[in-house]
């Protein structure tokens, strides 16, 4: 389980969020949703250690992470697939998968044949460089190369953004697939409503820094979200 209690993020002078609270389980996953420039992002980067905080703590398990920086972080075993990709365009597929390999002991560092099973098509890419790849092949690439860290914890920002519909759902079948394994929690900030929303175990919704609204899936009041993330 990842805890997030009473965090708060500033860029300078401008307070980002405010007390954030979040519970994230192993075999769930977390939908975090709102409009843009709530904080959704400044959430992600500060659980994956991209981003100081100023206050509040994290913790994975027993274990306080104190402010983690981006390296301890994938160490504890988080892993983070940001938005934009941040895929290595010179890089061949293989090789921006093998970047991952950095927070593994020297032993554990070789490309499990689940992550082509998870995307087959980057075993058909294998030699390709990253950015001959389309949007939706790269996305899968960094997911992919999150993959290869063995994560407790997957964080995703938004991985449907600027994909063509086809591999939004090969996207959506990969997060169901791995929530039903059971091993990790992942944390989806997304926009698409719909597919936040069926693939969520339960949903935060962000309003000026502050969580506005929580829910189990299973007890979702669709209305009252949609008004909280539109206002």
């Amino acid at each position: 389980m990842l805890e997030v209690r009473d965090l708060t993020l500033r860029y300078g002078q401008s307070q980002v969020l405010h007390g954030i609270n979040l519970t994230a389980k192993a075999g769930e996953v977390t939908a975090v949703m709102g409009m843009n420039g709530v904080g959704k992002t400044s959430l992600m980067k500060a659980i994956a250690g991209r981003h100081p905080f100023h206050g509040g703590s994290i913790r994975l398990g027993e274990r306080d992470l104190g402010h983690p920086t981006a390296a301890e972080a994938a160490r504890a075993g988080i892993a983070y697939v940001p938005q934009g990709r941040e895929i290595f365009p010179r890089l061949t597929v293989t090789e921006n998968i093998e970047s991952g390999f950095a927070c593994l002991p020297r032993a554990e560092r070789r490309v499990p044949p689940r992550i082509y099973d998870l995307f087959p098509v980057l075993r058909e890419m294998h030699g390709r460089r990253g950015g001959d790849l389309s949007g939706g092949q790269q996305q899968q690439l960094a997911i992919a190369r999150a993959l290869v860290t063995k994560p407790r914890v997957l964080l995703l920002d938004e991985p449907t953004e600027g994909i063509q519909p086809s591999i939004i759902k090969e996207i959506g079948r990969v997060i169901a697939t791995l929530r039903d394994e059971g091993e990790m929690a992942l944390i989806l900030v997304e926009q698409y409503f719909d597919f936040a929303v069926e693939a969520a175990d339960r949903v935060y919704a962000i309003r000026g820094g502050h969580v506005a609204f929580e829910s189990a899936a299973r007890d979702l009041d669709r209305n009252r979200l949609l008004r909280e993330i539109a206002l």
